[in-house]
């Protein structure tokens, strides 16, 4: 197809609200994007696991997941980027000390360390998820592309510390996941850009928080929603407005991706940066 665009789409306070409710304009601006042949694509610090009701509802094949550790084009596995097995071995050794419960991440799914470990029960409610599988060796016998740290925010310092190497993703008050260090969601979408062999001016991407500034710096036409951090919205190009107030479908109309007139929407201009 002719000027082929990709479209990257965060997850919660993107695509889904608060509430993790997709609005209804966001459901048909998607499928509009789709009918017009261009790639509408998941750009997540989640899991496939944690998601695929919300690729499901969406009709959406690709991904890039993990902050880029996995990246998915259409189905097919573009790239996986795997954690020292060494190291994910001391880190759970290590965090079981404290009491602090560590999550596996895969293509496949996603264990705990710990059975009713209050932060990770509170984080599931937020995302509004079942309790995941218990098993405190699942890494002993599969490969694992992310770890999530549950502790406190004060309690995350002696983790930093003590691995350099690693990068701790902060989320909310719950915990915080866990990467080498220069691993980013950039980084999983240059491997899907050189994949689809699409320009960089035919690319563009919407997020709302810190994990998002990697990649609405990469791209040209990077788009902040209007609940967004402020650091993410001094690197934007675009902020549109809130994710429960229409902010894809007014984003996708600036941009020029999705007609002013589509579904008899009025079209109120996101706020460009000077």
């Amino acid at each position: 197809m002719k000027n082929k665009k990709i479209i990257f789409f965060d997850i919660d306070g993107t695509l889904v609200t608060e509430d993790k409710i997709i609005p209804e304009s966001t459901k048909k601006s998607i499928q509009h994007l789709q009918e017009k042949g261009h790639y509408t694509v998941i750009a997540t610090g989640r899991g496939p696991s944690m998601f695929h009701h919300i690729q499901k509802e969406l009709n959406i094949s690709s991904y890039v997941a993990f902050n880029g550790q996995l990246v998915v084009c259409d189905g097919f596995e573009v790239h996986s980027e795997t954690l020292d097995s060494e190291f994910v071995d001391d880190i759970t050794a290590y965090a079981n000390q404290y009491n602090h419960a560590i999550g596996f991440g895969n293509k496949k799914g996603f264990m705990i360390t710990h059975a009713n470990h209050p932060l990770v029960k509170d984080n599931f409610l937020h995302l509004k998820l079942d309790y995941p599988a218990v098993d405190p060796n699942y890494y002993r016998k599969h490969i694992v592309n992310q770890l999530n740290l549950f502790c406190t925010e004060q309690e995350e310092v002696i983790y930093k510390e003590k691995y350099t190497d690693y990068t701790f993703v902060r989320w909310g008050d719950f915990g915080a996941d866990v990467l080498p260090s220069g691993s980013s969601k950039a980084l999983g979408i240059q491997k899907f850009i050189e994949y689809a062999g699409i320009d960089l001016e035919h690319v563009y991407a919407f997020g709302d928080g810190k994990n998002d500034i990697e990649m609405l710096s990469l791209v040209r036409n990077g788009v902040a929603m209007g609940n967004a951090v402020s650091e993410l919205k001094d690197v934007a190009s675009y902020i549109t407005t809130d994710c429960d107030q229409n902010g894809i479908l007014y984003g996708l109309q600036h941009l020029e991706l999705i007609e002013p007139s589509f579904e008899n929407h009025k079209y109120d201009s996101p706020i460009e940066k000077p």
